[in-house]
Protein backbone atom coordinates (compact mmCIF):
# COMPACT_ATOMS: atom_id res chain seq x y z
CA UNK A 1 0.00 0.00 0.00
CA UNK A 2 1.44 3.42 -0.89
CA UNK A 3 1.91 5.94 1.98
CA UNK A 4 -1.06 8.72 1.29
CA UNK A 5 0.03 11.54 -0.98
CA UNK A 6 -0.24 14.24 1.24
CA UNK A 7 1.70 12.14 4.21
CA UNK A 8 4.37 11.77 1.64
CA UNK A 9 6.64 14.56 3.07
CA UNK A 10 6.70 12.40 6.60
CA UNK A 11 8.16 9.49 5.15
CA UNK A 12 11.60 11.09 3.68
CA UNK A 13 15.28 10.69 5.25
CA UNK A 14 16.42 13.44 7.28
CA UNK A 15 19.93 14.05 8.31
CA UNK A 16 20.56 15.17 11.47
CA UNK A 17 24.17 15.45 13.17
CA UNK A 18 26.05 12.87 11.21
CA UNK A 19 23.36 10.36 11.01
CA UNK A 20 20.23 9.85 8.49
CA UNK A 21 16.97 8.98 10.10
CA UNK A 22 14.50 7.09 8.18
CA UNK A 23 11.16 9.09 8.26
CA UNK A 24 10.59 12.68 9.71
CA UNK A 25 8.09 10.96 12.59
CA UNK A 26 10.05 10.90 15.62
CA UNK A 27 9.19 9.96 19.25
CA UNK A 28 9.46 12.42 22.05
CA UNK A 29 10.62 12.10 25.27
CA UNK A 30 8.27 11.62 28.00
CA UNK A 31 8.76 10.65 31.83
CA UNK A 32 6.96 7.16 32.49
CA UNK A 33 9.01 6.05 35.27
CA UNK A 34 9.83 1.83 34.90
CA UNK A 35 13.96 2.23 35.40
CA UNK A 36 14.04 0.87 38.86
CA UNK A 37 16.64 2.33 41.03
CA UNK A 38 17.12 4.57 38.31
CA UNK A 39 18.52 1.90 36.00
CA UNK A 40 17.03 0.82 32.93
CA UNK A 41 15.33 -3.11 32.31
CA UNK A 42 14.13 -5.22 29.66
CA UNK A 43 10.88 -3.72 30.03
CA UNK A 44 11.98 -0.35 28.91
CA UNK A 45 14.22 -1.91 26.18
CA UNK A 46 11.28 -3.87 24.65
CA UNK A 47 9.44 0.07 25.12
CA UNK A 48 11.51 1.48 22.44
CA UNK A 49 11.75 -1.41 20.42
CA UNK A 50 8.01 -1.57 19.90
CA UNK A 51 8.23 2.22 18.69
CA UNK A 52 11.44 1.39 16.41
CA UNK A 53 9.31 2.50 13.19
CA UNK A 54 10.13 6.12 14.34
CA UNK A 55 12.48 7.51 12.58
CA UNK A 56 14.25 8.68 15.76
CA UNK A 57 13.22 7.65 19.13
CA UNK A 58 14.52 10.18 22.29
CA UNK A 59 14.53 8.46 25.44
CA UNK A 60 12.83 9.13 28.57
CA UNK A 61 14.64 11.85 30.58
CA UNK A 62 17.59 10.94 31.54
CA UNK A 63 18.44 12.25 34.97
CA UNK A 64 22.44 13.48 35.19
CA UNK A 65 23.04 12.90 38.79
CA UNK A 66 20.85 11.92 41.60
CA UNK A 67 18.10 14.40 42.26
CA UNK A 68 14.76 14.25 44.19
CA UNK A 69 12.04 14.34 41.39
CA UNK A 70 8.66 13.52 41.62
CA UNK A 71 9.27 10.45 39.13
CA UNK A 72 10.34 8.00 41.66
CA UNK A 73 11.91 5.72 38.85
CA UNK A 74 13.32 7.82 36.41
CA UNK A 75 16.28 6.86 34.55
CA UNK A 76 19.62 7.97 35.38
CA UNK A 77 23.27 8.13 33.28
CA UNK A 78 26.04 8.72 35.85
CA UNK A 79 28.02 5.42 36.80
CA UNK A 80 29.11 2.05 34.65
CA UNK A 81 26.23 0.14 35.51
CA UNK A 82 24.21 3.27 33.62
CA UNK A 83 26.06 2.62 31.20
CA UNK A 84 25.84 -0.93 30.49
CA UNK A 85 22.13 -1.60 30.94
CA UNK A 86 21.46 1.88 28.76
CA UNK A 87 23.70 -0.74 25.94
CA UNK A 88 21.54 -3.26 26.05
CA UNK A 89 18.14 -0.71 25.32
CA UNK A 90 20.20 1.18 22.52
CA UNK A 91 21.82 -2.49 20.74
CA UNK A 92 18.13 -3.66 21.10
CA UNK A 93 16.92 -0.57 18.93
CA UNK A 94 19.46 -0.80 16.81
CA UNK A 95 18.65 -4.25 15.57
CA UNK A 96 15.16 -3.45 15.32
CA UNK A 97 16.31 -0.48 12.71
CA UNK A 98 16.08 3.23 13.81
CA UNK A 99 18.25 5.73 15.45
CA UNK A 100 18.15 6.73 19.46
CA UNK A 101 19.20 9.77 21.02
CA UNK A 102 19.37 10.16 24.85
CA UNK A 103 16.99 13.27 26.55
CA UNK A 104 19.53 14.41 29.18
CA UNK A 105 17.93 16.15 32.14
CA UNK A 106 18.65 17.76 35.29
CA UNK A 107 15.67 19.26 37.27
CA UNK A 108 17.32 22.06 39.45
CA UNK A 109 14.64 23.59 42.15
CA UNK A 110 11.88 20.70 40.96
CA UNK A 111 13.16 18.51 43.66
CA UNK A 112 12.75 17.38 47.09
CA UNK A 113 15.08 17.06 49.68
CA UNK A 114 13.18 14.50 50.92
CA UNK A 115 13.30 12.06 48.26
CA UNK A 116 14.84 9.14 48.54
CA UNK A 117 17.53 9.84 45.38
CA UNK A 118 18.27 13.72 46.66
CA UNK A 119 18.62 11.80 50.37
CA UNK A 120 21.35 9.16 48.91
CA UNK A 121 22.78 12.09 46.82
CA UNK A 122 23.51 14.51 50.03
CA UNK A 123 22.94 17.23 48.35
CA UNK A 124 20.63 20.29 48.37
CA UNK A 125 18.64 21.11 45.72
CA UNK A 126 20.50 23.37 43.62
CA UNK A 127 18.89 26.05 41.35
CA UNK A 128 20.33 29.29 39.82
CA UNK A 129 18.55 31.11 42.67
CA UNK A 130 16.90 30.76 46.06
CA UNK A 131 13.39 31.11 44.86
CA UNK A 132 11.13 28.42 45.19
CA UNK A 133 8.85 27.21 42.39
CA UNK A 134 5.11 27.14 43.04
CA UNK A 135 3.06 24.18 42.51
CA UNK A 136 4.77 20.42 42.66
CA UNK A 137 3.10 16.94 44.39
CA UNK A 138 5.69 14.59 45.53
CA UNK A 139 2.89 12.31 45.47
CA UNK A 140 5.27 8.87 47.42
CA UNK A 141 6.24 11.78 50.07
CA UNK A 142 3.26 11.84 53.75
CA UNK A 143 0.78 14.85 52.53
CA UNK A 144 2.38 15.00 48.74
CA UNK A 145 4.19 18.34 49.84
CA UNK A 146 4.83 20.43 46.88
CA UNK A 147 8.46 22.41 45.93
CA UNK A 148 10.84 23.78 48.39
CA UNK A 149 13.17 26.68 48.22
CA UNK A 150 16.49 25.80 46.77
CA UNK A 151 20.09 26.49 47.20
CA UNK A 152 21.65 28.83 45.15
CA UNK A 153 24.31 27.18 43.11
CA UNK A 154 27.65 28.46 43.70
CA UNK A 155 29.47 27.78 40.30
CA UNK A 156 27.33 26.77 37.84
CA UNK A 157 30.00 24.97 35.92
CA UNK A 158 29.45 22.20 38.57
CA UNK A 159 25.94 21.36 37.00
CA UNK A 160 27.32 21.34 33.07
CA UNK A 161 30.54 19.10 34.49
CA UNK A 162 27.66 16.54 35.59
CA UNK A 163 25.82 16.82 32.05
CA UNK A 164 29.58 16.39 30.39
CA UNK A 165 29.86 13.51 32.57
CA UNK A 166 26.77 11.39 31.68
CA UNK A 167 27.47 12.99 27.68
CA UNK A 168 30.13 10.48 28.04
CA UNK A 169 28.15 7.91 29.35
CA UNK A 170 25.83 8.16 26.67
CA UNK A 171 28.77 7.95 24.15
CA UNK A 172 30.10 5.11 25.94
CA UNK A 173 26.28 3.35 26.02
CA UNK A 174 26.39 3.36 22.08
CA UNK A 175 23.52 6.33 21.80
CA UNK A 176 23.65 8.37 18.31
CA UNK A 177 23.32 11.45 19.80
CA UNK A 178 22.05 13.18 23.21
CA UNK A 179 19.10 15.97 23.03
CA UNK A 180 19.13 18.50 26.47
CA UNK A 181 16.32 18.57 28.17
CA UNK A 182 15.73 22.69 27.77
CA UNK A 183 11.91 22.91 28.15
CA UNK A 184 9.40 22.90 30.84
CA UNK A 185 10.88 24.72 33.75
CA UNK A 186 13.80 22.68 34.54
CA UNK A 187 17.30 23.64 35.43
CA UNK A 188 18.08 25.08 31.49
CA UNK A 189 14.80 26.73 31.49
CA UNK A 190 15.41 27.64 34.83
CA UNK A 191 19.08 29.89 34.19
CA UNK A 192 16.92 31.26 31.00
CA UNK A 193 13.98 32.79 32.95
CA UNK A 194 14.34 35.77 34.77
CA UNK A 195 11.63 34.71 37.22
CA UNK A 196 13.91 31.67 38.55
CA UNK A 197 17.08 33.66 38.10
CA UNK A 198 18.17 36.38 40.16
CA UNK A 199 21.65 35.88 40.39
CA UNK A 200 23.82 38.99 40.79
CA UNK A 201 26.92 37.65 38.60
CA UNK A 202 27.49 37.00 34.86
CA UNK A 203 25.34 33.78 34.69
CA UNK A 204 21.97 36.60 35.10
CA UNK A 205 20.75 39.78 34.25
CA UNK A 206 20.68 40.82 30.95
CA UNK A 207 19.66 37.95 27.99
CA UNK A 208 23.21 37.24 27.14
CA UNK A 209 24.21 36.42 30.70
CA UNK A 210 20.80 34.29 31.51
CA UNK A 211 21.74 32.19 28.36
CA UNK A 212 25.19 31.88 29.33
CA UNK A 213 24.71 28.40 30.66
CA UNK A 214 22.78 27.08 28.49
CA UNK A 215 24.83 28.10 25.47
CA UNK A 216 28.44 26.80 27.62
CA UNK A 217 26.36 23.25 28.20
CA UNK A 218 25.64 23.04 24.86
CA UNK A 219 29.35 24.06 23.73
CA UNK A 220 30.62 20.80 26.42
CA UNK A 221 28.24 18.74 24.82
CA UNK A 222 29.91 19.54 21.28
CA UNK A 223 32.97 18.57 22.91
CA UNK A 224 31.94 15.23 23.71
CA UNK A 225 29.42 14.85 20.82
CA UNK A 226 30.08 17.21 17.90
CA UNK A 227 27.20 17.95 15.73
CA UNK A 228 25.11 15.11 17.36
CA UNK A 229 23.36 17.61 20.19
CA UNK A 230 20.18 18.62 19.94
CA UNK A 231 18.56 20.73 22.38
CA UNK A 232 14.50 20.67 23.70
CA UNK A 233 13.38 24.29 24.38
CA UNK A 234 9.33 25.13 25.50
CA UNK A 235 9.23 29.30 25.01
CA UNK A 236 5.62 30.03 25.67
CA UNK A 237 5.57 27.62 28.25
CA UNK A 238 3.95 28.31 31.78
CA UNK A 239 5.18 24.35 33.43
CA UNK A 240 6.68 24.33 37.21
CA UNK A 241 6.00 28.32 37.22
CA UNK A 242 7.98 29.77 34.42
CA UNK A 243 7.45 32.52 32.26
CA UNK A 244 7.86 35.84 31.80
CA UNK A 245 6.34 38.86 30.17
CA UNK A 246 5.70 38.78 26.29
CA UNK A 247 8.34 41.04 25.40
CA UNK A 248 10.81 39.80 27.34
CA UNK A 249 10.58 36.37 26.08
CA UNK A 250 10.83 37.03 22.73
CA UNK A 251 14.07 39.03 23.58
CA UNK A 252 15.22 36.37 25.28
CA UNK A 253 14.70 33.70 22.81
CA UNK A 254 15.37 35.47 19.52
CA UNK A 255 18.85 35.73 21.14
CA UNK A 256 19.47 32.02 22.54
CA UNK A 257 18.25 30.70 18.60
CA UNK A 258 20.27 33.13 16.58
CA UNK A 259 23.13 31.77 18.89
CA UNK A 260 22.24 28.11 19.17
CA UNK A 261 21.72 28.77 14.99
CA UNK A 262 25.49 29.22 14.92
CA UNK A 263 26.60 25.97 16.53
CA UNK A 264 25.70 23.49 13.51
CA UNK A 265 23.37 21.10 16.31
CA UNK A 266 21.82 18.08 14.85
CA UNK A 267 18.41 19.69 15.54
CA UNK A 268 16.26 21.92 17.59
CA UNK A 269 12.99 21.02 18.91
CA UNK A 270 10.36 23.51 19.88
CA UNK A 271 7.62 23.14 21.93
CA UNK A 272 4.51 24.31 21.38
CA UNK A 273 1.89 26.31 23.99
CA UNK A 274 -0.04 23.30 25.36
CA UNK A 275 -3.28 24.01 27.58
CA UNK A 276 -2.89 20.90 29.62
CA UNK A 277 1.11 21.43 30.28
CA UNK A 278 0.11 25.18 31.24
CA UNK A 279 0.53 25.68 35.31
CA UNK A 280 -2.09 28.56 36.77
CA UNK A 281 -1.46 30.50 40.12
CA UNK A 282 -4.21 32.10 41.81
CA UNK A 283 -6.31 31.90 38.74
CA UNK A 284 -3.50 33.23 36.45
CA UNK A 285 -1.59 31.65 34.04
CA UNK A 286 2.14 31.54 33.89
CA UNK A 287 2.40 30.28 30.21
CA UNK A 288 3.90 33.44 27.63
CA UNK A 289 1.31 32.26 24.94
CA UNK A 290 2.46 33.33 21.34
CA UNK A 291 3.30 31.46 18.23
CA UNK A 292 6.26 30.21 18.32
CA UNK A 293 6.89 28.36 14.82
CA UNK A 294 6.06 31.70 13.18
CA UNK A 295 8.37 33.72 15.50
CA UNK A 296 11.32 31.43 15.96
CA UNK A 297 11.55 29.72 13.18
CA UNK A 298 12.99 33.15 10.80
CA UNK A 299 15.94 32.86 13.73
CA UNK A 300 16.29 28.84 13.01
CA UNK A 301 17.93 28.98 9.27
CA UNK A 302 20.86 26.61 9.61
CA UNK A 303 19.52 23.58 12.07
CA UNK A 304 16.44 21.05 11.72
CA UNK A 305 13.52 22.06 13.38
CA UNK A 306 11.22 19.44 15.30
CA UNK A 307 7.71 20.59 16.20
CA UNK A 308 6.49 19.56 19.23
CA UNK A 309 3.27 19.77 20.75
CA UNK A 310 -0.17 17.92 19.69
CA UNK A 311 0.55 17.74 16.22
CA UNK A 312 -0.82 15.39 13.98
CA UNK A 313 0.57 13.79 11.12
CA UNK A 314 -1.13 15.49 8.61
CA UNK A 315 -0.49 18.77 9.90
CA UNK A 316 3.46 18.17 10.10
CA UNK A 317 3.27 16.75 6.72
CA UNK A 318 1.96 20.34 5.58
CA UNK A 319 4.38 22.25 7.58
CA UNK A 320 7.43 19.74 6.39
CA UNK A 321 5.83 20.38 2.60
CA UNK A 322 6.04 24.21 3.30
CA UNK A 323 9.19 24.22 4.63
CA UNK A 324 8.58 25.66 8.17
CA UNK A 325 9.58 22.64 9.87
CA UNK A 326 12.02 19.23 9.41
CA UNK A 327 10.35 16.81 11.25
CA UNK A 328 7.50 16.15 13.81
CA UNK A 329 8.29 14.95 17.50
CA UNK A 330 5.21 12.84 19.72
CA UNK A 331 4.83 12.02 22.22
CA UNK A 332 1.09 10.82 24.20
CA UNK A 333 0.12 9.32 20.97
CA UNK A 334 3.68 7.19 20.46
CA UNK A 335 3.01 5.51 24.23
CA UNK A 336 -0.44 4.43 23.47
CA UNK A 337 0.62 3.39 19.31
CA UNK A 338 3.66 1.26 19.49
CA UNK A 339 2.76 0.85 15.61
CA UNK A 340 2.26 4.33 14.88
CA UNK A 341 4.25 5.16 11.90
CA UNK A 342 2.64 2.37 10.12
CA UNK A 343 -0.76 3.40 11.24
CA UNK A 344 0.14 6.30 9.72
CA UNK A 345 1.37 4.72 6.39
CA UNK A 346 -1.54 3.04 6.13
CA UNK A 347 -4.39 5.13 7.16
CA UNK A 348 -4.99 3.89 10.39
CA UNK A 349 -6.78 6.21 13.69
CA UNK A 350 -5.27 7.08 16.83
CA UNK A 351 -8.02 5.16 18.69
CA UNK A 352 -6.21 3.55 21.65
CA UNK A 353 -6.91 5.52 24.93
CA UNK A 354 -4.18 6.68 27.37
CA UNK A 355 -4.44 4.36 30.40
CA UNK A 356 -3.76 7.18 32.62
CA UNK A 357 -3.48 5.75 35.70
CA UNK A 358 -0.40 3.20 34.78
CA UNK A 359 1.13 5.79 32.68
CA UNK A 360 3.36 6.75 35.43
CA UNK A 361 4.79 4.44 38.47
CA UNK A 362 3.57 5.25 41.34
CA UNK A 363 3.75 3.90 45.16
CA UNK A 364 1.03 1.63 45.00
CA UNK A 365 2.21 -0.05 41.19
CA UNK A 366 3.01 -3.46 41.07
CA UNK A 367 2.67 -3.91 37.34
CA UNK A 368 4.58 -2.31 35.45
CA UNK A 369 3.82 -3.36 32.11
CA UNK A 370 0.31 -2.55 32.37
CA UNK A 371 -0.67 1.07 30.40
CA UNK A 372 2.95 0.96 29.33
CA UNK A 373 4.14 -2.19 26.70
CA UNK A 374 0.36 -3.68 26.34
CA UNK A 375 -1.30 -1.33 23.74
CA UNK A 376 -3.04 -2.99 21.39
CA UNK A 377 -1.37 -3.21 17.67
CA UNK A 378 -4.03 -1.88 14.57
CA UNK A 379 -5.37 -4.87 12.33
CA UNK A 380 -3.65 -4.27 9.05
Amino acid sequence: MAVPKQLEPLFTPLKIGDTTIKNRITMAALTRNRAEDTYPGELMKEHYVQRADAGLIVTDAILVTRLGTEWPHAPGLWDDKHVKEWKKVVDGVHEAGTKIYAQLWHVGRAAHPDMPQQKLAGTPVYAPSAIAARGGKFRILPGAPGYVTPTEIDDPRKIIAQFKHAAINAKKAGFDGIELHGANGYIIHQFLDSSSNKRTDEWSGSKENRARFALELVKAMIEVWGKNVAVKVSPAGGYNDMGMPLEETLDTYNYYFSELDKLDLAYIALVRYLPFMDATYDSVSRATQHDILATYRPIIKNTPLILNGGVLPEEGAQLIASGKIDAISIGINFITHPDLVKRVEFGKPFDNVLDVPHMQTNKNSTDWRTGYNDYPLAVY
